[in-house]
């Protein structure tokens, strides 16, 4: 994740440890894949517990852009910055290869530099990416817009609840998601259908 900011954005991002309290000024947080600690209870329960993830709150209310990747995304679940549950993938195994997303709202903060209904190559590594919501939950997403990539042609790879693969909170400024758009941002990785992604969250031209 490191490697594809600095790729992109031309500087190496400001790193935060997770027992630190405060979040300089910038334009975009991440938080990336991976695992903490050993990913026990759930995913990313122990890590949202962390006194850094107060100050991602802060900074999310303030209206920063933050973007959570993976066992990102997970802790921003557990966190409470998005909806729903990600529990372990239908398969029961860990999955660890290519899928294709559908862009589903292109008219977000992460997205724009995509076309709506636009398909792109991702890979995902988890073993818990199974997106569940409740019913009513469900709708409001769908509802609100907030779907933001889906698996497409048949390439779900853990079980998620209408193919959700990302999802945007109601303000718009955080996405989680399970796919690595970090590990598709140039031609020597065989393409660079993530690359859109972090330009426009980082506020660059298309």
């Amino acid at each position: 994740m490191i490697a594809a900011l600095t790729t992109i954005s031309g500087e190496p991002p400001v790193t935060v440890w997770q027992t630190e309290t405060e979040i300089p000024d910038v334009d975009l947080i991440v938080i990336p894949g991976g695992f903490s600690y050993g990913d026990y209870l759930r995913c990313g329960a122990i890590a949202a517990r962390m006194p850094v993830l107060e100050a991602v709150r802060r900074k999310a209310r303030e209206g920063v852009r933050i973007l959570g990747v993976c066992n990102g995304f997970q802790i921003l679940v557990e966190a409470g910055l998005l909806p729903g549950a990600l529990m372990r993938n239908a398969s029961l195994k860990f999955v660890c290869k290519e899928v294709q997303l559908e862009v589903s709202n292109a008219d977000t903060l992460f997205t724009k530099h995509y076309q709506q209904g636009e398909i792109i190559r991702c890979p995902v590594a988890h073993h818990d990416g199974n997106f569940f919501a409740e019913p009513d939950m469900l709708r409001q997403l769908e509802d609100n817009g907030q779907v933001a990539f889906r698996y497409a042609n048949g390439t779900n790879p853990n079980g998620s609840l209408n193919d959700i693969a990302g999802i945007i909170n109601r303000n718009g400024n955080v996405l989680g998601m399970m796919p690595h758009p970090e590990n598709l941002i140039e031609a020597a990785h065989g393409g660079k259908d993530g690359y859109a992604l972090f330009s426009a969250a980082l506020g660059l031209a298309a």
